[in-house]
């Protein structure tokens, strides 16, 4: 007994697929300013922070060749100083006792207040050598490391100890966090040289992560690599798909995805299994059952194929039985 197949409404996709994974559009790395030695971290993984939230103190190892000169500094500016005030003092009387003019008086007072102002400023030389702050800054100290964007500690790159070095012309610096911005996403993978020139930018994609089963995700495509690259034998061409999140799924970083991407789509249309067609010239048949064991050769006119399915314009109804082949 031959065995028969209906047609049935479906929807009919026509895709291609390309491999990669979902990563934060925005993803930072955070490095000190100084160099020093991880003294405290507040953050661990996984914690969400705001810009300018505290993330790390760095105590700073002073160099001692510079540790030195600024001690020395401040000897010669007190010597300085106290040789000033004897001038200025000195002049100061004879000022009063009206022996010399104002104008000859200016030039100690000048040099009494510039005295002054070079033990200050020596002064804070070496609070910056030790510290990596002054005191007049307040609050405001590079050995403070803080976010500088709002988003999600990924990693933590060092620990409480740790020694770091400064971000600067010569050196990229330790990272000590690396912090993303985990509410806008993006798909990153790579596409077969023969299928890169059915793709343009603005297409939907169906993304399919493999750590969350039976969850999709929609996707547009924003960029295609104009120049490809070889792997494995085979010449791939790297591209970069917006995802768009849903509320009840939290995407994490780094996911394996597979995008699907749809190069053609036809929603609840009329469709039969591709096993099903016979071919003729350049003609397409299938045969229908018009009593029970008894067919007839029907021509019909077929529509886009997803490759298992394909679908039908003319030529067959919902109710319609046609005969498997073998």
């Amino acid at each position: 007994m031959l065995e028969t197949e209906s047609p049935a409404v479906m929807d009919i996709i026509k895709k291609t697929t390309a491999t990669g994974s979902v990563n934060p559009r925005k993803e930072i790395e955070i490095k000190p300013v100084v160099s020093g030695i991880i003294e405290k971290l507040y953050v661990e993984e996984g914690d969400v922070v705001k810009k300018g939230d505290l993330l790390a103190k760095i105590k700073i190892i002073p160099n001692m060749i510079n540790l030195n000169n600024a001690k020395s500094r401040i000897g010669v500016a007190k010597i300085n100083l106290k040789d000033a005030k004897r001038n200025y003092d000195r002049q100061l009387e004879l000022l009063e006792e009206g022996v010399i003019a104002r104008a000859d008086f200016e030039s100690y007072e000048t040099a009494y207040e510039n005295a002054k102002e070079e033990l200050k400023t020596a002064r804070e030389t070496l609070e910056l050598i030790e510290d990596g702050q002054t005191k007049k800054e307040g609050s405001i100290t590079n050995t403070l490391v803080k976010s500088t964007i709002d988003g999600m500690i990924l990693d933590i790159s060092v620990e409480i100890g740790f020694q770091v070095i400064e971000s600067n012309n010569f050196n990229a610096g330790t990272t000590i966090a690396t912090i993303a911005d985990m509410g806008e996403m993006v798909f990153e993978g790579n596409i077969d040289e023969s299928e890169v020139g059915k793709i343009k930018e603005g297409m939907p994609l169906i993304l399919v992560i493999g750590a969350l089963e039976n969850v999709s995700f929609d996707a547009v495509l924003e960029k295609i690599s104009p120049k490809g690259a070889e792997v494995n034998g085979a010449v791939q061409f790297e591209i970069k798909a917006d995802v768009k999140l849903r509320d009840d799924q939290f995407i994490r970083a780094g996911y394996s995805a597979n995008a699907n991407i749809v190069l053609a789509r036809a929603d609840s249309v009329l469709a039969i299994s591709e096993s099903l067609l016979q071919f003729e010239n350049d003609t397409v048949f299938v045969e229908v059952e018009t009593e029970p064991q008894v067919f007839e050769k029907r021509y019909i006119k077929t529509g886009l194929s997803d490759g298992i399915n394909i679908e039908v314009l003319d030529g067959l109804g919902k109710d319609d039985k046609i005969k498997k082949l073998n």
